[in-house]
């Protein structure tokens, strides 16, 4: 007899299975429906609690669709949007580079130069020498690459605290606002692993930034970190703050490539009231530093100024700008010259710079590109034989291999890097850094956006980028004969036009014979330094002499005494 189904049969408005109803067509369709659902909410978990990707961790589910339309990326550019060296501020290439050096995956790039050499100028090209005092190596993934500055930071002062940098890559300064806790602790784990510098930005020294790395202390015109009340530079406080942060050089920042000529901006939805705690400051509120410091006002006070940073804490002192006017870089040569007070240190930014908010013509056309900038600044610091006892440090796009040789060319001693720091955390170029909205947790504040960044596992790849580019700066120097980037000059660099015509670096920038190198004694102390470096090296497969310590062989081969009976 067939059983009907009961009130005891129907729980919650279904029918049970003893029911006998619901287990047909209708029930199996429904079994399957729920597994596409199911399907995505194992994805969404998965997503959700791993750590290594910030848009899947932020976004579930649909960021997989970045990986995909990045793996498809090279195909759909090439028949419909845009070529590898189209996108900017940094190409497909220029960041694939970065994110794959992160990542310690294949970096390498085939099927010869995208790069249109026929019809465009301003391409590099470096001098490789045929025989040179170092022989060009493979190098090894993720291998140390140990690359210290060729010149003492402070030694030629005398500072009390100079010291020689360990690293010719450094992180240069974002602050605690401009990007997110998360994200100024993993490039501050990342740094201190990769023993390089890391500059704190105008922001304050925030406890994000207390996670190993040796700092530069950024000092604005707002004071951050050592103002008082009134928000008036105070000595005591600066004093303070240099006793309890490990803290190793002063870096006053007169201007900036993003912003020249403004102070710093740091919009309101940006103003955490942690961020606000740490700079002494409205929450919510746009905060804008003055354009001037209110500590000097002319090069004679701007040099009074430095000095007594330098007394009071030993440590070394430079300053930072963009180019304009020469006008103050002759001013301030020419007091140096006389031999009494000078900066330590240097650091020139490009207008090409670009990790603060900054109105459409200042980031346009405001200062000037690295390469002439600086090219102009340290022909005034040589004109009055000053550039062999100043530290110069370059910003604006220079954590790129061919960026940073052009540099080191004309006479840079560091490079800092702030952009590609960011696209080593996981950065995709969304540029949304001034609303607050980074997709990734970066530039951000909002705590859902940066909580998808994992600080440890993020630092991990700031070390991979940091050693990956100085691995390639050493190879490109061994390449050009030499041990040591710093050692590479203006005449081991060409600059194309089109494919009619080529100048050397020193040309192109009216360099005279000597300017881009360290002194005599800094080059030799530095080739020394790397020439008692030993890191491990990949094996090749020729013989022995063509090692790095292999012994010549004696015979010729084939030339052997053919053995007796």
């Amino acid at each position: 007899m067939t059983r009907t189904a009961t009130e005891e049969d129907v729980v919650g408005g279904f029918a049970s299975p003893a029911a006998g109803v619901g287990t047909g067509p209708a029930m199996r369709k429904t079994t399957l429906a729920a597994l596409p659902a199911a399907a995505l909410g194992a994805v969404a978990a998965h997503d959700l609690l791993q750590r290594r990707h910030a848009i899947l961790r932020n976004f579930p589910v649909v960021g997989h669709a970045r990986y995909w339309l990045e793996a498809l990326g090279p195909e759909l550019r090439q028949y419909i949007v845009a070529g590898n060296d189209e996108e900017r501020p940094f190409s497909r290439d220029q960041r694939r580079w970065v994110y794959s050096s992160a990542k310690l995956e294949n970096n390498y790039f085939g099927f010869g130069t995208d790069n249109d050499l026929e019809h465009s100028s301003g391409n590099v090209i470096v001098h490789h020498r045929t025989f040179g005092r170092t022989y060009p190596t493979h190098g090894a993934v993720g291998q140390e690459a140990r690359l210290p500055s060729a010149k003492v930071l402070g030694g030629p002062r005398g500072r009390r605290h100079a010291f020689r940098p360990e690293s010719v890559v450094n992180v240069s300064g974002m602050s605690f606002g401009s990007l997110s806790g998360n994200a100024i602790e993993a490039i501050d784990r990342g740094a201190a692993e990769a023993r390089c510098l890391h500059n704190t930005g105008e922001g304050a020294v925030s406890r994000y930034h207390r996670h190993g790395a040796d700092l530069i202390f950024q000092i604005g015109t707002a004071y951050f970190g050592c103002r008082d009340e009134d928000g008036r530079f105070s000595l005591p406080r600066l004093r303070e703050l240099v006793e309890s942060a490990p803290i190793r050089a002063l870096e006053i920042k007169l201007s900036q490539g993003a912003k020249p000529g403004l102070g710093g901006v740091l919009p309101g939805p940006k103003v955490s009231a942690e961020i606000a705690e740490t700079r002494g400051v409205p929450a919510g509120v746009d905060c804008l530093s003055p354009s001037r410091h209110a500590e000097f006002d002319d090069v004679d006070s701007l040099l009074d100024f430095v000095e007594l940073l330098a007394a009071e804490t030993g440590l070394p002192v430079g300053i930072k700008s963009a180019v304009g006017d020469l006008g103050f870089w002759q001013d301030l040569t020419e007091e140096m010259a006389k031999g009494v007070r000078g900066v330590d240190f240097v650091t020139i930014d490009g207008g090409e710079g670009g990790t603060g908010a900054s109105p459409l013509i200042f980031t346009d056309a405001v200062s000037l590109p690295f390469r002439l900038g600086f090219a102009r600044v340290y022909a005034e610091f040589a004109r009055r034989g000053l550039h062999e006892d100043v530290t110069f440090i370059g910003s604006g796009k220079l954590g790129l291999p061919d960026n940073a040789i052009v540099a080191f060319a004309l006479g840079v001693d560091l490079v800092n890097v702030a952009r590609e720091a960011m696209l080593a955390v996981g950065c995709v170029q969304a540029q949304k850094c001034h609303t607050g909205e980074c997709p990734t947790g970066v530039a951000t504040q909002n705590p859902w956006l940066a909580h998808g960044l994992d600080p440890l596992e993020k630092a991990a790849r700031v070390t991979n980028y940091v050693r990956t580019l100085r691995r390639d700066l050493l190879k490109v120097s061994e390449t050009c004969g030499v041990e040591h980037p710093g050692l590479i000059g203006p005449h081991d660099v060409e600059i194309l036009d089109n494919l009619s015509d080529g100048r050397l670096l020193g040309e192109v920038y009216g360099y005279q014979p000597g300017w881009g190198f360290p002194s005599a004694r800094d080059q030799q102390e530095i080739a020394a330094i790397m020439t008692a470096t030993d890191e491990p090296e990949t094996g090749t497969e020729g013989p022995p002499e063509t090692a790095e310590e292999g012994e010549p062989g004696t015979e010729h081969a084939g030339d052997e005494e053919p053995s007796g009976d």
